[in-house]
């Protein structure tokens, strides 16, 4: 593990915020520590309001900006490495490997594969991300007009994403058309977490099996999706019954697990955005990219 600079979280303070005190408001909003340890940051000075120390008693109003200057800390260990896939004046395709964060949160900072690919391209501006336990694709703008553009076609749902999954349990059908609305549910250790949720928006992936692993009970899917929500492939397999084998947050139908359940960070699960597809912003002609997937999600021909 090793020890990063340290980091400030700053955030502009909205409607929530109003009228509560700001140990009140920290310990409510960013549960990941408790009371005692958001009063030991107040009195050792790492909690400012507006460029102004804070004791915690203060009570805030919306607008105001609120920092916790994080001292440095000794980040868990990830694979600091990447394979460039394409490269061109405008574009940055990059492979992922399991196990490395995209972008800082969670305890990562510079163990993230934001920090790493800017140490080779400072100027590579992440047009999505992965999660920590999803190997694959992540495509990077090098210049401000190539984010614009993609950014909207992103929003637009004109850039096709494919991604490969290992589900536990034999599925029945060839094909599934998957429209479970995703939103927050609640979560017993954060708070709140996506999940399946007849409250959420609406979302739709189309998961196609590849091959079925009757020794292991388990199938290998290709699915393509066509919204953006967190979690999505692993929120809508599991909510067709299949979740992703050893997915240490979802169960079947959804939702996380009742009792103990993981954190959307937390390993174990096999997941790899395999292709995407878009319109190149400045050549105007359509860009196929494709990350080979690892051994676990190979078929037996090995394709």
């Amino acid at each position: 593990m090793a020890l990063n600079g340290g980091y400030t979280y700053r955030e502009t303070l909205g409607p929530r915020a109003r009228d509560l005190s700001v140990l009140a408001y920290l310990t409510r909003h960013y549960r990941h520590s408790g009371e005692a340890e958001w009063r030991a940051r107040l009195e050792g000075g790492e909690v400012r309001l507006d460029g102004l120390g804070v004791h915690g008693g203060e009570v805030l109003r919306p607008g105001q900006t609120l920092e916790w200057r994080r001292p440095p800390w000794h980040e868990p260990d990830a694979p600091l490495a990447f394979e460039v896939l394409h490269r061109d004046a405008e574009l940055l395709a990059v492979a992922k490997p399991s196990g490395l964060p995209t972008l800082p949160g969670g305890g990562f900072l510079d163990h993230t594969l934001l920090a790493c690919v800017r140490r080779d391209f400072p100027e590579a501006t992440p047009l999505h991300r992965l999660g920590r336990g999803t190997s694959g694709l992540v495509l990077f703008a090098r210049t401000p007009p190539a984010a614009s553009v993609l950014l909207r076609a992103w929003r637009a749902q004109a850039v096709e994403k494919r991604y490969r999954a290992l589900s536990a349990g034999l599925a029945e059908g060839q094909a599934y058309d998957i429209t479970a609305p995703i939103g927050p549910v609640p979560h017993p250790r954060l708070g709140r977490v996506y999940a399946a949720s007849a409250a959420g928006k609406a979302s739709r992936s189309v998961a196609r099996v590849l091959e079925r692993r009757a020794e292991e009970g388990s199938t290998l899917f290709e699915v393509d999706i066509h919204s953006g929500r967190p979690h999505q492939i692993r929120i809508h397999l599991a909510s067709v019954g299949h979740p992703l084998v050893g997915d240490p947050l979802y169960v079947p139908g959804g939702g996380p697990r009742p009792e103990l359940p993981g954190l959307p960070g937390d390993l174990g699960y096999w997941l790899h955005a395999e292709r995407l597809s878009f319109i190149h912003p400045r050549s105007g002609e359509r860009l196929e990219l494709h990350a080979p997937p690892p051994p676990e999600l190979r078929r037996a021909d090995g394709t």
